[in-house]
């Protein structure tokens, strides 16, 4: 018993818990959490590049506003792997050095975050109570001096809280830290009684109030990240048994909050930063033109039919809209069939699923535009409406990938929560990608040109209407299409080792059967890259061609792959191919049913 009492394990692997109680929700509670960590991220970047680009906000309260962003940053980037992996993945596990590792960022960045607030308490003091001072006492130099001892500072602190070993050491330290968390705050609430001392002393009642306004923001930031702690700290030594969903909850308020909410707050308080942020993204007013002498702000857009043929619209209404309807026709049959079929509630069949949710994303997009054009001649499109076309058009145009290696494994690999997070992780991710298309567009001047080639909003199409600087929408655009590449790669590389797999099986007959498997996706792929490729290289390379040629492959790769795709699965896959005969011709089920009885 001795031996066993005095024994130890070294454990190599700690288990992270996502919300008690809730662990079949994890799927649909990481889409909030990945829109604040979204947020959170795009609002400290925003903060960051807008203070590096504008010239009038290189002065010490917007450096240190840097800091905090950076802090912030540092604290989501630091908890965002291990959320997202338990939430989304259901992988809990983490080894202990990536846990200590985490442990060191977060801590870090926390009391980093806590240094840099009481730095801007002080930059306040300093600007109310000695403003004509106030840019000769805190230069350039000193504040990235004062940014790199604080930091310096915070980071040694938790250096050597990770270096001891002895947990009595462990705790006294803690307690230490803890206490320098709170000598910040105390400093802070020091500062701004100083500062309402220097206010009260202001005679006019309007110069007080003007003063106390550039607090604000400080004093939101000041409450958004202590008041969690406070809270965690007084549940924590004082509220033991309350239930552990609440304490996971607190944490979660400290570890998330304060970096979504500061770049809100300072964004609507702070009134140069919302300036240049509101004027990066509105459309700007209207300018004088070097060329013509004016500015027109375009509202709206001008759809084009087919060049030429104009008069024969009607008719060619036609077949467009015999496309959607198969379309439709074709992906609700699948979705209907996969979700009233058990034997068809399987993996491939899910993602078949994806595909069809993504080719009905891609047809619903466009039918009003195109029908309404060649229907009822309606030209016109709003430029809202147009940039969210695009978004949608172009957002349902990247495709989930799939692939066979592991047939024994396959099952179990591949669950039904597995393949609900991929499609979610995948979703969000075109989203998160696409989402700045119709902003970049929105930002841009277009002057008396509002004529579009196409009848739908096409990215390129858009913005070779603008008169202003387009290089962040090319250079974004391109970054977009690249990732577009890098799936086609991925897809390639993916059938390299299905190849490499089906080359391994001993019977050429077992070959043939395994590679069957692949033929529909393999002719979804051809169908999806072969236009949208064809389509790019016309618009880098071919620009001379005729017009009717780019309308023709544009249109082509909008209206086939939602109106093929049902039709190869439905030929191809035996399993949707019999319960389409099945639905179509009951007779035929109740033969076959009798000739199984007989047998």
């Amino acid at each position: 018993m001795t031996i066993i009492n005095t024994s130890h394990v070294e454990i190599t692997t700690f288990f992270l818990v996502g919300i008690p109680g809730l662990e079949y929700a994890h799927i649909w509670i990481s889409i909030p959490i990945c829109s604040m960590y979204f947020v959170a991220i795009l609002g400290n970047c925003t903060i960051l590049f807008v203070i590096k680009k504008e010239p009038s906000l290189h002065e010490p309260m917007y450096y240190f506003l840097s800091m905090l962003a950076l802090s912030d940053l540092g604290l989501s980037l630091s908890s965002l792997p291990t959320m997202l992996r338990t939430l989304l993945f259901n992988a809990p596990t983490i080894s202990a050095n990536t846990c200590f590792a985490q442990e060191f960022f977060i801590h870090g960045f926390t009391a980093c975050e806590s240094s840099v607030l009481l730095i801007m308490s002080f930059d306040r003091f300093l600007a109310i109570h000695n403003p004509l001072r106030y840019s000769s006492i805190l230069t350039t130099v000193r504040v990235a001096q004062i940014g790199v001892v604080f930091s310096f500072k915070s980071f040694l602190l938790d250096v050597m809280k990770l270096a001891c070993s002895d947990n009595q050491i462990n705790v006294i330290y803690g307690f230490f830290v803890a206490l320098c968390g709170m000598v910040d705050f105390i400093l802070i609430v020091v500062s701004y009684i100083l500062i309402l001392k220097t206010v009260l002393g202001i005679a006019s009642q309007k110069e007080q109030l003007k003063a106390l306004n550039t607090c604000t923001s400080h004093i939101c930031a000041v409450i958004i990240f202590y008041l969690p702690i406070i809270n965690l700290a007084i549940v924590h030594r004082f509220v033991r048994h309350a239930s552990p969903l609440f304490n996971v909850l607190m944490a979660n308020i400290l570890l998330l909050v304060p970096p979504l909410m500061n770049p809100i707050v300072y964004c609507i308080k702070t009134r140069q930063i919302r300036i240049r942020f509101v004027a990066k993204l509105c459309i700007f007013s209207c300018v004088m033109s070097p060329l013509n002498g004016t500015n027109i702000e375009v509202l709206k857009f001008l759809l084009t039919g087919i060049p030429g043929l104009e008069k024969s619209h009607i008719w060619i209404a036609i077949p467009f809209s015999s496309v959607y309807l198969l379309s439709l026709l074709g992906n609700f049959t699948i979705l209907f069939f996969i979700k009233t079929e058990p034997s068809l509630h399987e993996p491939m069949y899910y993602f078949l699923s994806m595909l069809s949710i993504s080719d009905l994303g891609l047809s619903l997009s466009s039918l009003p535009t195109t029908l309404g054009l060649f229907l009822f001649s309606v030209h016109e499109i709003h430029a809202s409406a147009c940039f969210a076309q695009d978004f949608c058009a172009i957002c349902n145009g990247i495709r989930p990938i799939c692939g066979h290696h592991n047939p024994l494994r396959y099952s179990t690999i591949l669950t039904s929560s597995r393949v609900i997070k991929t499609g979610v992780l995948l979703t969000s991710k075109n989203v998160l990608l696409i989402l700045p298309l119709p902003f970049l567009l929105q930002r841009l001047i277009y002057c008396h040109q509002n004529l579009l080639s196409h009848s739908y909003c096409l990215h390129q199409d858009v913005m070779k209407l603008a008169c202003s600087d387009n290089r962040v929408n090319v250079v974004y655009g391109l970054f977009a299409a690249l990732s577009t590449i890098l799936d086609l790669l991925f897809i390639t590389f993916s059938y390299i080792m299905i190849l490499k797999t089906v080359l391994s099986i001993a019977t050429p007959r077992e070959q043939f059967k395994a590679l069957n498997t692949c033929i529909s996706h393999i002719c979804a792929v051809l169908i999806f890259y072969a236009p949208m490729l064809s389509a790019a290289m016309l618009h880098r390379f071919a620009r001379d061609l005729s017009p009717l040629i780019h309308i023709l492959m544009a249109d082509v790769f909008l209206l086939v792959p939602p109106l093929m795709n049902p039709i190869v699965y439905c030929v191809k896959t035996r399993q949707i191919r019999e319960k389409v005969v099945e639905k179509l011709c009951p007779k035929r089920k109740m033969i076959k049913g009798m000739r199984k009885g007989i047998h």
